[in-house]
């Protein structure tokens, strides 16, 4: 923006200099010329006098003191054909003077002077003088020169003007543009120093009362989350009751882990909901887990169910550990999101399969199932065809994309769904489930 402004004052002034400056040059020069002519047809004028009345010597005498005071030669042509001063040929302005008329004429070498003089007894005499162009151009092209000068001046005057100009506008939306990048990058806490023009200030007042807004919503969604969670004990407690009151101790066991895990879930959600301050925050620093043991883990819970509904689980697993740049609950909830899919989209007895392959990059994890395989439109947040929250794909694709990954659908060899997902590698300290 700077630069801009700058040429545009730029340009703006040498238009108008150029429009003062052009006519202003040339009114010079004209004034130069005519001082010139005006200076010599005055000298040659005192000379009407003495060439009407005196004889040829007084003429000739005052002829020469003239050439030797003014520098330029003088010639006086007498009606007998004398020529008197500087021997020059006769022109044609003289031929027109002789008859009358005095006049200025253009020549190559600068400028004639004619004067015509009446009243001699023998007929018309004629003073004849020429001034040089170096007389006639005298002292121009140092007015040029001065106001080139001046132009430049004003030029570089009107650039700083514009710069200072330009730094005021410019410093107010570059700190406009920085606190907008903070507050993307979740420091809700940065705040524009509102200054320069009013249109600017307005801005940033906006801007400002924009982030404490954000901070205002955020903070009332976190609570209303953690409120929500909160409210999920009193069930998870009835769950851990029945679980104990089994008969069946596997059975209990079982019930009792699922409802342990499912507490850790909640307690979380609580802990992120209240204290995360951000998208950008990592809590402690650990955003790694063990990719083969969690993506283990929750293929061997949902067998259970699998062998309930008469579903055939392969786990082609890599051998661990297999490290990746997500916190260990947010893979595990993206799993069971994945698994938990292929329950409630596919018909009972349908097989899956779940690969957890090691790449250079990271892990690759990959659900297929024999099912009819997903629809479009069903990776945008909230929808659903089956009556779910429609959040389990979008809840794995940012599992994937927080660690640098992303999230790809497919359809299988037999006509079956195929969610990947692409993890990042891990950046700190592993963790477990």
């Amino acid at each position: 923006m700077r630069r801009r402004l700058a040429l545009l004052v730029a340009a703006t002034t040498c238009l108008t200099l150029v429009a003062f400056l052009v006519p202003l040059a040339l009114l010079v020069r004209t004034v130069a010329e005519d001082r010139a002519t005006v200076r010599a047809t005055a000298d040659v004028q005192g000379l009407v006098p003495v060439v009407g009345t005196a004889d040829t010597a007084t003429i000739r005498l005052t002829v020469e003191q003239l050439t030797a005071e003014s520098g330029r030669p003088v010639s006086v042509y007498l009606p007998d054909g004398t020529v008197l001063g500087a021997q020059e040929p006769r022109t044609a302005a003289v031929a027109l003077a002789a008859r009358g008329q005095s006049l200025t004429a253009e020549l190559d070498g600068g400028r004639e002077i004619v004067i015509a003089v009446q009243g001699r007894p023998d007929g018309t005499g004629v003073i004849r003088t020429v001034v040089p162009r170096a007389d006639v151009t005298a002292g121009v092209a140092r007015a040029w020169l001065v106001l080139a000068a001046l132009g430049i001046v004003l030029v570089l005057l009107g650039l700083a003007v514009a710069d200072r100009l330009a730094r005021t506008l410019v410093r107010p939306i570059t700190e406009l543009s920085s606190v907008s990048h903070r507050l993307a990058n979740a420091e809700l806490t940065a705040r524009a120093e509102p200054a320069g023009p009013p249109e600017l200030r307005e801005v940033a007042g906006a801007l400002n009362h924009l982030a404490a807004r954000i901070q205002v919503l955020l903070r009332e969604e976190r609570e209303q989350v953690a409120d929500l969670s909160h409210r999920l004990r009193t069930p998870l407690t009835s769950l851990r009751l029945e679980a104990e009151s089994l008969h069946d101790p596997d059975d209990a066991a079982r019930v009792a882990a699922a409802v342990d895990g499912l507490e850790r879930a909640v307690t979380g959600l609580i802990r992120q909901a209240r204290w995360r301050s951000g998208p950008a925050d990592t809590g402690s620093g650990t955003v790694t887990a063990d990719a083969a043991a969690i993506v283990g883990e929750r293929v061997a819970f949902w067998s259970v169910l699998a062998e309930d509904t008469g579903r055939t689980v392969t786990l082609d697993l890599a051998a661990g550990p297999l490290p990746v740049g997500v916190p260990a609950d947010e893979l595990a909830a993206a799993v069971d999101a994945l698994l938990g899919n292929v329950f409630a989209h596919t018909p009972d007895g349908t097989g899956f399969t779940v690969r957890l392959t090691r790449e250079a990059a990271g892990a690759v994890l990959s659900v297929s199932d024999a099912g009819p395989g997903i629809p479009a439109g069903l990776i945008a947040r909230g929808a659903s065809r089956a009556g779910s929250t429609g959040l389990g794909l979008d809840i794995a694709r940012r599992a994937a994309q927080a660690s640098g990954g992303r999230l790809d659908l497919g359809a299988g060899a037999a006509g079956g769904a195929v969610v990947t997902l692409r993890f990042g590698p891990a950046a700190t300290s592993l963790t477990g489930p």
